[in-house]
């Protein structure tokens, strides 16, 4: 679909198919058009601090944004990891939630709204492992927030945004057609992790990583784990019963059958065929979209890198 993209972090996609990819160095929102021209500037995040992991990160489209045309974006400031909102047609953004702790790695940055139409955030311990159990803490979480950035009605401590604690650092969100969530983590030396995400559950880090010592059922299990080598898993996308899951340093594709919930055993596509593997999502029609992630200064750069891939559904 395009080739020679700086860092493509964020995708999401507008009512009429269009897609908005997120630059994680430059700040910049680019437009692409299924089977169109070259994608094109369409906006510049204002306040974008890269460095390490951080940047402009996640992005996600409003859900009326039929309506009022906004977009939401997850992003590295000066002094935080924060989220605005602002519309494509120009003005300066709208700061709804700041606050999460940044460092060079364990920044999070995945942003998507759910089907109750509520925008859930994924964060990471920001190298302090002791913020993942602090509830007060916004980072290792995954919070969930109204679309005006405030706690979301229903949480699992009211005028909390915090849906779940124990992460380590998230990066995939995803719901089945049941509306279940689950959620990809990277994990620290051994094993990497697709969560069942289910509010006011404790996913154990830092005293669980992997599958592990529940304490009596204190702390969750996840579905899937993987050697670090063979994932670290970014983004993730969810089609029929099918999940897909991007890794990094695998430089693969992993697809995991769903049943009911519960995951089964993961298979591999396109091993080392593209390089590093960030973000995947299923676009209205079906296909299935990849970004690279070569440029980021931890893979071995391709000619034309980085690229977004288009795979047309069957």
């Amino acid at each position: 679909m395009a080739r020679g993209i700086d860092v493509p972090w964020g995708l999401a996609f507008l009512p009429d198919g269009d897609a908005v990819v997120a630059e994680r160095n430059t700040g910049r929102v680019l437009r692409l058009s299924p089977g169109g021209a070259h994608p094109r500037q369409v906006y510049e995040v204002p306040g974008v601090v890269a460095g390490g992991e951080g940047g402009l990160l996640g992005l996600a489209v409003s859900p009326t944004s039929a309506d009022d045309n906004l977009i939401y974006a997850y992003f590295t400031a000066e002094q935080d990891n924060r989220i605005v909102r602002f519309r494509l047609d120009g003005g300066r953004p709208e700061v709804i939630f700041d606050g999460i702790a940044k460092a060079s790695y364990h920044n999070g940055g995945r942003i998507a709204f759910g089907p109750d139409g509520m925008l859930y955030v994924c964060t990471g311990d920001a190298g302090e492992t002791q913020r993942s159990q602090d509830p007060a803490s916004p980072n290792g979480k995954i919070l969930r927030l109204a679309p005006d950035g405030t706690p979301a009605p229903g949480n699992p401590s009211a005028g909390s945004p915090v849906y779940s604690l124990g992460h380590r650092n998230v990066q995939g969100l995803a719901w089945d057609s049941a509306g279940r969530l689950f959620a990809t983590e990277f994990g620290q030396n051994e094993l990497d992790e697709v969560n069942r995400i289910e509010p006011g559950r404790n996913y154990g880090w830092p005293r669980v990583d992997g599958t592990g010592e529940t304490d009596g059922g204190r702390y969750t299990d996840p579905l899937v784990t993987w050697p670090v080598r063979e994932a670290s898993p970014s983004g993730m996308a969810i089609a029929a019963d099918t999940a897909y899951v991007a890794a990094l340093r695998g430089e693969r594709l992993w697809t995991i059958p769903l049943n009911g919930g519960t995951g089964g055993e993961p298979s591999a596509r396109l091993e080392e065929r593209y390089g590093r593997l960030r973000t995947v999502q299923i676009a209205p029609d079906g296909a299935l979209w990849l970004t690279t992630s070569n440029t980021d200064g931890r893979g071995d750069v391709r000619d034309g890198d980085d690229r977004i891939l288009r795979f047309p559904a069957r």
